[in-house]
């Protein structure tokens, strides 16, 4: 059985196909990175426009990539909530017509339930575990008890933590997209905690980041570094300013997941293991810190590569397969959420 899969919920336009026994045969994305830059976030018009020219090329790259056709694809997945309303469009409309013209089956695939199924891309993930998604646009904690089994645990009540990486970075006027240059400075100043930004409430599961941003915020305005009134960062040239900041902040952001998964560990002694999938699962040291805690509570810990973490659409592709396998379909009347 072979399902293609379609991502095209925020600024990533992507297709991939999966096999039921082979696994995945192809991935095919197109980023906007260099269309948003400038901006420094993501603009949901021109994001819709991309989507739009890019998603037949990156489908019928992804069935050339796989050496098929459409003749040969079963199914077609395609997420459909949450997400940008013009990009979610995009993809439901594409998946919909082609489902009706070539007479495949039509799947609906929470993007987010994708995320949580990325790391079994590559691994044998066992259940129950306890699933943490972090990106720009969610932060949450999933009990994951079987395919298509999840409960949510807690999730963020304000800004993601990816969010907060850009927002903080737009702050001290670096570039978009925030995480990867905040883990560069932090590599400068060995990963060191300078500023003990507040961690939030460890005995929670719900996630907030907002606070975070605005301690920061108050810390450079004290430092005469930011000024409120012009909204204007006024330490460009202070690159050990901008270290510390950064080392401080992913040091706080490691901690706060490292809280709440002991916390969601004592409530849920019987799982297995972690995993740590989304966006800001491409973060080298984050990812080591909360390999390092797995590794001290005797529990296993998995992540995908960095081409599964980002948006892409093996994970729809995947979801898709094993909802196709339960016998779970949509019909034509699939909208977006």
């Amino acid at each position: 059985m072979l399902t293609l899969g379609i991502e095209t919920s925020c600024d990533e336009t992507a297709a991939a196909v999966y096999h039921n026994t082979d696994g995945l045969l192809s991935n095919a994305l197109y980023s906007q990175i260099e269309l948003h830059k400038h901006f420094g976030g993501v603009v949901p018009e021109l994001a819709s426009r991309s989507q739009l020219e890019k998603i037949a090329p990156i489908v019928e790259t992804a069935l050339t990539q796989a050496r098929l056709t459409l003749k040969d694809i079963d199914n077609i997945a395609v997420t459909h909530t949450p997400g940008l309303p013009g990009s979610l469009l995009v993809g439901t409309c594409f998946a919909k017509t082609l489902a009706w013209a070539k007479q495949k089956k039509l799947i609906g695939v929470n993007h987010l339930e994708g995320h949580v199924f990325s790391s079994f891309i590559e691994n044998k993930v066992p259940f129950d575990h306890i699933c943490l998604t972090a990106s720009g646009g969610h932060t949450s904690l999933y009990l994951v008890t079987g395919y298509g089994s999840y409960t949510l645990l807690g999730e963020t009540l304000d800004d993601a933590a990816g969010e907060a990486f850009d927002k903080i970075a737009k702050l001290m006027h670096l570039p978009y997209p925030g995480g990867p240059v905040i883990e560069k400075l932090a590599q400068e100043a060995h990963f060191q905690d300078y500023y003990h930004y507040p961690r939030g409430k460890p005995h929670s599961l719900a996630f907030s980041f907002s606070g975070l941003k605005t301690a920061i915020l108050y810390d450079l305005i004290k430092r005469k570094a930011y000024d409120l009134s012009t909204k204007t960062f006024l330490a460009r040239n202070d690159h050990e300013l901008q270290i510390k900041v950064a080392s401080s902040l992913l040091v706080c952001v490691a901690d706060i997941f490292e809280h709440k998964l002991a916390h969601a560990l004592s409530l849920y002694p019987q799982v297995k293991a972690i995993t740590f999938v989304g966006g800001v699962a491409c973060n080298t040291y984050i990812t080591q810190r909360l390999k390092t805690f797995a590794q001290k509570q005797n529990i296993s810990f998995f992540h995908p590569s960095r081409a599964y973490c980002t948006d892409n659409g093996a994970m729809i592709a995947f979801v898709g397969n094993y909802k196709a396998q339960q016998g779970i379909f949509s019909d034509l009347l699939l909208d977006i959420r």
